[in-house]
């Protein structure tokens, strides 16, 4: 089949430099690469594993969170006030 691509200047600077690296036809990569890119959009998505963070006591607060003023002075020292 026979068409008419117009592709984006960022492609077209990688088919030049992948055909000089593979020494292929701009047909032959192009097709090549539209195959790969169409079997990977039809693929079914790939399994993932879940994220999973593995949770540890730290211990009694050793400064209260509830009043946020105190605590930036606690952080901060007290020219925060």
């Amino acid at each position: 089949m026979r068409t008419t691509l117009t592709l984006d200047d960022d492609v077209a600077v990688q088919l030049k430099r992948m055909r000089r690296g593979r020494n292929v036809n701009l047909k032959e990569l192009v097709n090549d690469a539209l195959r790969r890119g169409l079997r990977e959009m039809t693929a079914p998505p790939r399994k993932r594993k879940a994220f999973r963070t593995q949770a540890f006591h730290m211990g009694k607060p050793l400064i209260t969170l509830d009043n946020v003023a105190e605590t930036l002075a606690n952080l901060e020292g007290e020219g925060f006030k």
